[in-house]
């Protein structure tokens, strides 16, 4: 009865009650776009580091995972000995290389990445095989365009240039047997796997048992900090980055985004509140007498206190609703256009819809809505009878 009758006060001006409500929303949206940048990016870069499940990343001492050309000697040896320590369960390695197609007088310059196809931890193939003999390789959509290759094609490819001789160097013919989505790659890059003896092979003695990165996966049950520092002592030629490791040097880098989202995400806040006890304060104000006639028929105070403050709550409720699909919406549009960035891995975005922290902060704003009515229900609930009676009937 009491949500009836703050649902009527509030069809008396409907005009008022939508801009009040499309109000409300757009700070929801604002709210909910700020909680998925600001929580989303360490979640998206967690997903994005444990896609295949791999805890650990080994590179070339003193660098990034992939981030220069600088490769791992005697990678036969490496594995060996991290495949020796029973708390790594697969270590798998990669090598980063230029890969030149010559086509019809043309060539195209993709990146090509060395793979074991029994443990890699590249790609999703979509269509076709993976590459399983020597011979063989997958590719992206991107390359698939660039080339205007099709899955069965053979292609002459190279891994090198020689710009005095002016020829291609470490030339082989590849089957192209399969397309793939390439997990840590931008989507429009061109990119190729192939097994990596035979890009080792095609790069010539100085890329012969070298590799750019080891991937591991630690058993279960293990400490993959632990095992990171171990593989440090064992084989000082390489730093080993954990999961762990890089989640906290992200956080020290995405203070800056977790602030603005604080700051944006409490101005959405306030405006909400105001919003609504403005709204709810000018209708109490218009209704004072029809208050004081409820009050003097014997209508308790904490009828009256409770009708006011779920006019509140309504408007924030309905508010929060089409903030939640407004947001959505936004943060999507957001989420491409910040996608676009040059480099960005294609599995990797600014704005992720968490349901735990979503509902969170829009339950917090339905709160605040149902408190911004308190005031103006308090007023409501103090008003002297007979004066109040009295200045309306001379009003």
């Amino acid at each position: 009865m009491i949500g009836l009758l703050a649902a009527a006060a509030l069809r008396r001006h409907p005009a008022r009650t939508v801009l009040a409500v499309l109000g409300v929303a757009v700070a929801a949206a604002l709210l909910l776009d700020m909680v998925m940048l600001a929580t989303g990016m360490r979640e998206s870069f967690r997903r994005f580091l444990l896609v295949q499940g791999f805890d650990l990343r080994i590179a070339p001492k003193g660098t990034l995972p992939m981030d220069t050309e600088a490769t791992i000697g005697d990678a036969d040896g490496l594995l060996r000995t991290l495949r020796a320590n029973p708390d790594i369960a697969v270590a798998t390695p990669v090598l980063g290389a230029q890969l030149h197609v010559i086509e019809r007088g043309r060539t195209v310059t993709s990146f090509a990445v060395g793979i074991d196809p029994a443990t890699q931890a590249d790609y999703v193939l979509e269509a076709g095989v993976s590459p399983g003999h020597a011979d063989w390789m997958v590719a992206n959509a991107a390359f698939l365009a660039a080339t205007h290759a099709r899955l069965g094609d053979t292609l002459d490819v190279a891994a090198g240039f020689d710009p005095q001789l002016r020829v291609y160097t470490g030339r082989r013919r590849l089957v192209l047997g399969g397309r793939a989505r390439f997990l840590y790659t931008a989507a429009d890059e061109p990119v190729a796997a192939l097994p990596i003896a035979t890009l080792q092979a095609m790069g010539g003695p100085e890329r012969a048992d070298r590799v750019s990165l080891v991937l591991a996966r630690v058993r279960e049950g293990a400490d993959a900090d632990r095992v990171a520092a171990w593989v440090d002592r064992h084989v000082p030629r390489v730093s080993t980055l954990s999961t762990n490791v890089a989640l906290r040097q992200v956080d020290e880098r995405m203070g800056y985004f977790r602030q603005l989202g604080l700051i944006l995400g409490a101005v959405s806040l306030a405006v909400g509140f105001l919003l609504v006890a403005t709204l709810v304060t000018v209708s109490v104000n218009e209704r004072v007498g029809e208050i004081a006639v409820m009050r003097a028929i014997g209508v308790r105070r904490r009828r009256i206190v409770q009708q006011i403050v779920l006019e509140g709550l309504w408007l924030t409720l309905v508010g929060a609703i089409l903030g939640l699909a407004l947001g959505l919406v936004t943060a999507r549009q957001l989420n491409a256009i910040l996608s676009d960035f040059p480099g960005l891995p294609s599995t990797f975005h600014f704005f992720l819809f968490q349901p735990v922290a979503a509902w969170r902060s829009l339950g917090l704003l339905v709160a605040c809505g149902a408190l911004a009515g308190a005031y103006p229900a308090w007023r409501a609930a103090i008003l002297p009878i007979a004066g109040t009676l009295r200045r309306e009937a001379i009003a």
